[in-house]
């Protein structure tokens, strides 16, 4: 064990005109392998490890300021990029207008 408690980032978006409205309703982006849903079967991938899910671990120990890559990897999923939602479990924009 390496902590008592597990941080975790969360990327989400939202297709509100406001995001800031409290009726807003935030959509989030689940990983291969990134703990998320209880109900979801775990990912074994032994002895690999997904990177991105891994350094996303890692980044919740830290603030934004010192893991830049995530402000780029939302702009990527904000675009709608093929490359950066290839890296997500599911996209929950799919379809649909970016967020």
């Amino acid at each position: 064990s390496i902590t008592k408690e597990r941080t975790e980032v969360i990327l989400q978006g939202t297709s509100s005109l406001d995001p800031n409205d409290p009726t807003a309703v935030w959509e989030e982006y689940d990983f291969k392998c990134k703990p998320g849903n209880l109900s979801r079967r775990p990912c074994f991938i032994s002895p690999y490890h997904y990177r991105l899910d891994w350094l996303m671990w890692f980044a919740a120990f830290q603030t934004y300021e010192q893991n830049e890559w995530i402000i780029h990897l939302a702009g990527k999923l904000l675009a709608q990029e093929e490359e950066a939602l290839s890296l997500m479990a599911s996209n929950p924009f799919a379809g649909r207008e970016p967020p």
